[in-house]
């Protein structure tokens, strides 16, 4: 089987879906790779680390024509598409609830798509999960990304001239990002407190040393390991729930999203006209229209003295870790999917009938 690493295209992406290191196991394990020129370069990898290891490097066009399986980090776009042909697999990150179009083209080239962001929340797909893997760097640069804004320091500091009382830091989303976000903040000596409408998520949050504001719960909680969307009676009792913590906080960071819609507005323009002077909202769910009724995609807003940065779940600005994690969830991937080098195609199978959501030109999933 001929797997093809292709370079990203998409702005300001840094990352590489295979890393060398993890490219040398696939080709002990009897794959033969082909990776795109200078597909690592942004993650400071270079061609000569594929080549040394058994890997052609080759150009686009070559990589496209010769590979049964293209494997990228984000969806597959108009410019690709025209170079895929008939029966070959791509593997990336889909968003195919949200993203119909790139589905039906798929389709219509009469090839077969797994969506990495599809995986489902169980045990044995752990170490398949890029979601997880990718926001568990999130969440870490959420916080280093806040204390680089804030006009504060993070930690209790004792001086001769005086002392310096700790940052309030307050998370809202108890998920991978907002655990790692919460253990990072604690590090750096910050008070943490959060929320999420998940209430199983209270023990992990006090674990790593954060207050948990809790919201009571009428059953709306989660479905498949994701949040749902919560209800306008939820909102209501979560923002009264939050409102004093949140006008004390000096960074406050959000991670919501619902897999297929539009982020939850977490936090009201109103809202923010009462927090802080100098606060800083670090939105990380801003590219499916942000926690923050203000935020802006790559965009920093100023409302009242606060700062709001809407942004992705950015882990391609420490992408040479980033490739390394989402590498690792991608070998793991194909060991499962396949036996003696060829696809098992085991559709009663969970992890493959989650994730396979086009096959020859059939859609599966909507």
């Amino acid at each position: 089987m001929k797997i093809g690493v292709l370079k990203e295209t998409k702005k300001g992406e840094k990352r590489v879906s295979i890393s060398p290191n993890i490219a040398k196991q696939l080709v002990e394990k009897g794959f033969e790779l082909i990776v795109e020129e200078n597909a690592g370069t942004s993650s400071s990898f270079k061609d000569s680390e594929y080549s040394k290891i058994g890997a052609s490097v080759e150009k686009r066009g070559v990589v496209f024509k010769e590979s049964d399986v293209l494997i990228k980090i984000n969806p597959f776009d108009e410019e690709d598409l025209k170079l895929v042909d008939k029966g070959q697999i791509l593997m990336s990150q889909l968003y195919h609830k949200s993203n119909t179009e790139l589905i039906e083209a798929i389709a219509a080239k009469g090839a077969t798509a797994f969506s990495m962001d599809a995986m489902p929340r169980i045990t044995r797909a752990q170490d398949m999960d890029v979601l997880s893997s990718q926001n568990n760097l999130a969440g870490y640069k959420a916080v280093i990304r806040g204390a680089y804004e804030m006009t504060k320091i993070f930690p209790l500091m004792m001086t001769a001239a005086g002392t310096i009382t700790p940052s309030r830091v307050l998370i809202y989303g108890v998920g991978v990002a907002g655990l790692q976000a919460i253990a990072t903040a604690k590090r750096l000596g910050a008070v943490v407190e959060a929320t999420d409408i998940r209430t199983e998520t209270k023990e992990q949050a006090e674990s790593l040393g954060a207050k948990f504001i809790s919201v009571d719960n009428k059953g709306e909680e989660s479905e498949g390991g994701y949040a749902k969307e919560a209800s306008e009676d939820y909102a209501r009792r979560q923002k009264e729930a939050v409102n004093e913590s949140l006008f004390k906080a000096d960074l406050v960071i959000t991670t919501a999203m619902v897999p297929g819609r539009k982020s939850p507005v977490l936090i009201t323009a109103e809202q923010v006209s009462n927090m802080k002077n100098g606060a800083v909202i670090i939105d990380l769910a801003a590219a499916q229209g942000g926690n923050c009724e203000l935020s802006k995609m790559n965009e920093t807003v100023i409302h009242n003295g606060v700062k709001i940065i809407g942004t992705t779940i950015s882990p391609e600005s420490v992408s040479t870790n980033a490739s390394d994690l989402y590498a690792k969830n991608m070998l793991n991937f194909i060991v499962h999917l396949t036996e003696n080098n060829e696809f098992k195609w085991d559709l009663e199978e969970e992890i493959t009938d989650g994730t396979l959501i086009v096959q020859e030109g059939k859609i599966r999933k909507n």
